[in-house]
């Protein structure tokens, strides 16, 4: 059984002869299956980006997996579960609502489309300069800008991983992984990418349970009974947040982590990986697919495995970090607050400089700073144990890597590797996602209309490595997943409720879009700087939903809907059914011109219902894994049995949900 180090051996650990070699070996592996893709994914863009639409299911699925499966993952579970308690996750499991939808409606509708991004979609649903415009701006906006702060927060993880195991400093860090990552993902393009997934993932997986046994095997935690009876864990064990309204404390987690994700942010919220309607790196996957059944297939694989199977070996380490690296209690965290506001006029001038460039007296400031600032937060006792940590990346979600450091050789390297499997996953996904906006949508649509394939794919290629060089820098300057996420949420607050009725009403028009773009934006800014937001608190997300939401409605009335013939062409193509389109249809009868659909139309009353279903099957086993965990077999086995009723109900509706005819392309 491991032992707690002293804070200096933490600080010294170095990797072992097996751990490098298990470290080494696995990237040689994916740095052969990049070269491997590389001479199909040359070929064409269609290749380097779809890898021409011929994906089984079952490997698109473990792509999607992989892809969420980030570095910052299991630090922004660690940061929510020492700050909220395990109920705190509804941050992110609330989109399993969402991500349901996309898997019984949405993921046929955009297998039909045949774009080759979910960013063309713009001007096969629009018409117009408007549409045109924002085909090219989305383009840049999404897959530079907003794509390059995902992969920052992801770096960051990185970057705090390789401090506190390795003793790197974060430009190490980012050259390594920076390195390593854009050439994979610059030579094998997607389909390097996605056979490659299936590796990482398997990977990832071994490492999560490998990082939750050692965790529990800590004798400071005492074993999976120890755990759950310890005295700094009891009360973060809630699954639902208590309803209790007359304590401050639990009544501000209830809205913020419960209330608000299940009420408002599911369906009102853009954020990559769980887009409402889907979009982004999923829609490139589905559009990959070789047929829509196997689209469906592949997401639905992607939710069951990403919020029923991952969480828990994330929430065990985070349970035993609390008892490993306890919380600082609440009055010392008030008091080194007013301290550090005191000395705020210091941190910037002893931060600048580097560590190895301060005489005595300013590492002895800058210590004390830190010292501050950790306490503040409550996680004094992680610093103390890494004092070397940079100001600006202290935080709870040093929590997992912290634990990591217990690790024993051999299985050091094999976590190691699977937090760089995670890493590489990611990126490689987000860089050629984001080259494909790039390429498709911009270079090839506005800036060279008539470039040759071989200039695309090259054009793609150098888009992933300045891209990976943008997001190596913004690293540096992010200090908190769970921040930058909270960020990224607002920024899209409002926009959520477009992407899905887009589909299914006639009248949204690109108008509408642009006005919920710009306005989310400007509405996240103003609210994140002016007294009137600070004032909101954790209302600012509902209140820039319902701003938001008002204006795109005001604007799609205001403005004229799209072209007849470009709306007449998308719901022929796509056919999604539904009583929004009844006044095409009409003016077609009228006409004489009757549709010729090109597929059966969409089931909603049947992918509602099996939405309600896959929800319940996932957070029944999801919950029900938690309980036999918590050690209350009562419940949990009730709610297994409920979750396999789910999944049976499912079964029988699925012949009603699948393509009855295959696809004619």
């Amino acid at each position: 059984m491991p032992t707690l180090l002293s804070p200096v051996g933490l600080a010294a650990i170095t990797l072992s002869t097996l751990d490098w070699g298990i470290l080494i070996g696995f990237l040689v592996v994916s740095l052969g299956i990049g070269l491997w893709s590389a001479k199909s994914a040359g070929k064409n863009s269609g290749e380097f980006f779809l890898s021409g639409r011929h994906m089984p299911w079952w490997l698109l699925g473990f792509s999607m997996v992989a892809t969420t499966f980030s570095t910052d993952t299991p630090n922004f579970v660690t940061n929510v579960v020492r700050l909220q308690g395990v109920a705190g996750n509804w941050n992110w499991w609330a989109f399993l609502i969402t991500g349901m939808l996309t898997v019984f409606i949405y993921a046929k509708l955009w297998r039909r489309s045949r774009a080759l991004t979910d960013i063309e979609f713009y001007e096969l649903r629009y018409s117009g300069k408007a549409a045109a415009f924002l085909r090219g701006f989305r383009a840049i906006y999404l897959g530079v800008f907003f794509n390059v702060m995902i992969m920052a927060m992801v770096t960051l993880a990185a970057i705090k991983i390789g401090n506190v195991m390795l003793g790197w400093t974060p430009w190490q860090s980012v050259s390594v992984a920076m390195v390593v990552t854009v050439v994979f993902s610059s030579l094998g393009g997607f389909r390097g990418v996605i056979l490659t997934d299936f590796l990482l993932f398997i990977m990832a997986m071994v490492g999560a349970f490998a990082a939750a046994w050692f965790a529990l095997g800590h004798e400071s935690v005492g074993g999976l009974g120890g755990l759950m009876s310890h005295a700094e864990v009891k009360d973060k064990l809630d699954i639902i947040p208590k309803f209790d309204f007359s304590n401050d404390t639990s009544k501000e987690l209830l809205i913020t982590a419960f209330l608000i994700p299940l009420a408002v942010q599911w369906w009102s919220v853009w954020y990559p990986g769980s887009e409402p309607g889907g979009g982004g790196y999923l829609a490139q996957r589905m559009l990959a697919a070789k047929n829509e059944n196997h689209a469906i297939g592949s997401v639905l694989f992607f939710q069951v495995a990403h919020y029923a199977l991952r969480p828990w070996p994330w929430v065990l380490v985070a349970l035993a970090s609390l008892v490993v690296f306890p919380t600082d209690k609440a009055a010392d965290q008030q008091l080194a607050t007013q301290a550090l506001e005191a000395r705020a006029a210091e941190i910037p001038a002893l931060v600048s400089v580097p560590a190895a460039e301060l005489d005595a007296g300013q590492a002895a400031a800058l210590a004390e700073l830190k010292a501050l600032k950790a306490t503040s937060l409550g996680c004094s006792s992680i610093l103390k144990a890494f004092p070397d940590t940079p100001y600006d990346k202290i935080g709870h979600d040093l929590g997992y890597s912290a634990m990591l450091t217990f690790l024993p050789n051999g299985w050091l390297g094999l976590v190691l590797t699977s937090l760089m499997a995670a890493y590489m996953s990611t990126l490689s996904t987000h860089l050629n996602w984001g080259s494909s906006y790039v390429v498709n949508d911009f270079w090839k649509r506005f800036v060279r209309k008539d470039a040759s394939e071989r200039e695309l794919v090259w054009a793609g290629r150098l888009s992933t490595v300045v891209m990976m060089a943008m997001t190596a820098v913004l690293a540096m300057y992010l200090e908190s997943a769970l921040d930058a996420f909270k960020i990224l949420l607002q920024f899209g607050a409002g926009t959520g409720l477009l992407f899905i009725l887009r589909w299914f009403w006639w009248r949204i028009n690109p108008w509408s879009e642009i006005s919920a773009m710009v306005f989310s934006f400007v509405m996240a800014v103003w609210l994140a700087k002016s007294d009137f937001g600070a004032s909101l608190g954790y209302w600012q997300l509902p209140f820039g939903v319902a701003a938001t939401t008002i204006v795109w409605l005001a604007v799609t009335f205001i403005t004229p809907a799209s072209d007849f013939g470009r709306l007449r062409h998308f719901l022929e193509s796509t056919n999604p059914g539904g009583p929004g389109w009844k006044p095409v249809v009409a003016e077609c009868e009228r006409q004489g011109k009757p549709l010729v659909f090109q597929h059966a139309p969409v089931n909603l009353p049947c992918g509602i219902l099996a939405t309600f279903l896959g929800c319940v099957l996932v957070y029944a086993f999801l919950f029900g894994s938690g309980y036999c965990l918590y050690g209350d077999l009562g419940p949990g086995i009730g709610l297994l049995a409920l979750a396999g009723l789910a999944g049976f109900g499912i079964s029988r509706l699925w012949p009603k949900l699948r393509e009855s005819r295959p696809d004619a392309s």
